[in-house]
C-alpha cells in the first residue's frame, strides 16, 4: 500500500502529492462506535474512559462500545456478563433508541445533500456513489472529507470513510483507517491493498469458512488468489466462485438506495422467563415508547401495530392489528399491543420475549387525523413530543406520558 492511500485527519492534502481517486466513485461511510459516540454527548466526562451501550440484564448483549474498551476485547454482540468480566471498569450506558435513531436521520441527511445514490446498511453506515457530484462538489476525497467534516460539526462525533472502486473495497478501506480516518485505496492497487489482508477480511468468510479455508493452508486474501476458482467452487459452491472474484477485488454490485423503512419495533428478552402478566405488560409499555419515539424521530407513523411473544419453548407467536388511523403515539400503540397480548391467551405462560412492531409506515407529514363528531384531541402526540426533548436533554430516565397510564391491574410505569 502506497503512503500516500491513508489520508491525514486535517484537510491538508498529504506530504507526497494528491491521491488518484479518479476511478474511485464509491465511498463507505461509517460512524466511530455510534451508539457509545452519541452518549457521550451527554456525558463528555466519560471521553477516553471505556464505556459501553447495552442492557444491563443477564441476558443483555453489547450494542457498542468506546475504542477504550474495545482493547480490552469488548465487541458488539458480545454477552454483556462477559463485556463486565473482561473489563470491569467501564461504564454500562442503557440505550436510548430514540436519540440514536434522530442522530442517524441526520447524519444520513447529509448523504443525501450530497447524491441521491445513497445505500443505508445500517443505521450508522451507508455507501454513496459520488460519481454524478463530482462537477459540483468535487474529487470524491474532498466529497469524503466534507462529509466527515460536516457529520462532526452537526453531530458532534466522528466517522470513517473508505473511497475505491467498488462497494467491497471501500468497506474494507473505511474498516482499515477507524477510528476517525479517512482512507483511499486507487483503482490500480486494489490487489496490493487486498493481498495481505487476512482471509476472514472477505465478505462471505464466516467463522467455519475461515476454519475450513486454513485447514487448507489459505491465510490471507493473497494466498485465496492463488487457488484456482474452479477448486474454490468445487470446495465451497457458489460461495467459492464469489470469494475467488473478491480476492482480485473484482466486484459488481451497484450503490442501490434503499426504500423507506417498513416497519419499526424494538423486543427485549427477559433475564429469566416471566409469566406475570404485569411484569409483560410493563415491558410492553417500555417497548411501545421506543418504538413511538422511533418513530417520531424517523418522521413516520404506522398503522399496524405486531407484538411477538416467545415462550420459554422458544415457540413464537404474533398477533397484529391494523388501527383506524395511522399513529406515533406510544399510548396508542400500547394499548393496542395490551389487547393483543391479552387476545393470545399466553397470560399465565413463561414467556422468555416479547416484542413491539409498527407497520405500513407512511410520511407523518402525508398523513391525516379526522376527529368524530365531538370527538376531542387528547393531547398525547405533543405530550411525547416533549417528553423526546426532555430525554434526549436529561438522559433515558425522564418520564414519558404514557408511563403515567394506569389499568385495571394497577400503575405500569417503570
Amino acid at each position: 500500500m502506497s503512503r500516500n492511500q491513508l489520508l491525514p485527519r486535517d484537510p491538508s492534502p498529504p506530504p507526497d502529492g494528491p491521491v488518484d481517486d479518479s476511478g474511485c466513485p464509491i465511498l463507505h461511510v461509517d460512524m466511530d462506535a455510534f451508539y457509545a459516540s452519541v452518549e457521550l454527548l451527554d456525558r463528555p466526562e466519560l471521553r477516553g474512559t471505556p464505556v459501553i451501550v447495552g442492557a444491563t440484564g443477564v441476558r443483555g448483549v453489547v450494542l457498542s462500545a468506546t475504542y477504550e474498551a474495545r482493547r480490552f476485547g469488548v465487541h458488539s454482540a458480545m454477552p454483556m456478563t462477559r463485556a463486565r468480566r473482561i473489563c470491569p471498569q467501564a461504564t454500562v450506558i442503557p440505550p436510548r433508541h430514540a436519540m440514536y435513531a434522530e442522530v442517524s436521520r441526520g447524519v444520513m441527511e447529509i448523504f443525501k445533500a450530497v447524491t441521491p445514490e445513497v445505500e443505508p446498511i445500517a443505521s450508522d453506515e451507508a455507501f454513496l456513489d459520488v460519481g454524478g457530484a463530482r462537477r459540483r462538489l468535487g474529487s470524491p476525497v474532498a466529497i469524503a472529507r466534507m462529509i466527515r467534516a460536516q457529520v462532526a460539526e452537526r453531530h458532534g462525533i466522528t466517522c470513517s470513510v473508505g473511497v475505491a472502486s467498488t462497494k467491497f473495497v471501500a468497506k474494507l478501506a473505511s474498516r482499515q483507517c477507524k477510528p476517525d480516518g479517512l482512507l483511499v485505496v486507487p483503482a490500480d492497487q486494489v490487489v496490493e491493498f487486498l493481498h495481505p489482508l487476512p482471509v476472514a477480511a472477505l465478505w462471505g468468510v464466516g467463522e467455519r469458512t475461515e476454519q475450513a479455508l486454513v485447514r487448507l493452508g489459505i491465510r490471507t486474501v493473497g494466498d485465496l488468489a492463488q487457488v484456482p476458482a474452479a477448486t474454490l467452487q468445487r470446495e465451497f459452491g457458489a460461495v467459492g466462485a464469489h470469494l475467488a472474484a473478491l480476492a482480485w477485488g473484482r466486484d459488481e454490485r451497484r450503490v442501490v438506495p434503499h426504500a423507506p423503512d417498513k416497519s419499526i419495533g424494538n423486543e427485549e428478552t427477559f433475564p429469566h422467563d416471566v409469566d406475570d402478566p404485569a411484569t409483560i405488560r410493563r415491558e410492553l409499555l417500555r417497548l411501545s415508547e421506543r418504538v413511538a419515539a422511533r418513530l417520531r424521530a424517523g418522521g413516520h407513523v404506522g398503522r399496524t401495530v405486531s407484538v411477538k411473544l416467545r415462550r420459554s419453548d422458544f415457540t413464537t407467536i404474533t398477533r397484529s392489528r391494523t388501527l383506524r388511523e395511522a399513529t406515533d403515539v406510544a399510548k396508542e400503540i400500547f394499548d393496542t399491543s395490551c389487547e393483543l397480548y391479552e387476545a393470545a391467551g399466553l397470560e399465565r405462560v413463561r414467556l422468555r420475549l416479547v416484542g413491539v412492531r409498527m407497520e405500513n409506515l407512511i410520511p407523518a407529514a402525508a398523513a391525516t387525523r379526522q376527529l368524530g363528531l365531538g370527538e376531542r384531541e387528547t393531547g398525547w402526540r405533543e405530550a411525547e413530543q416533549a417528553m423526546d426533548r426532555a430525554a434526549r436533554r436529561f438522559g433515558p430516565d425522564a418520564v414519558k406520558p404514557a408511563s403515567l397510564v394506569r389499568r385495571p391491574f394497577g400503575p405500569i410505569g417503570p
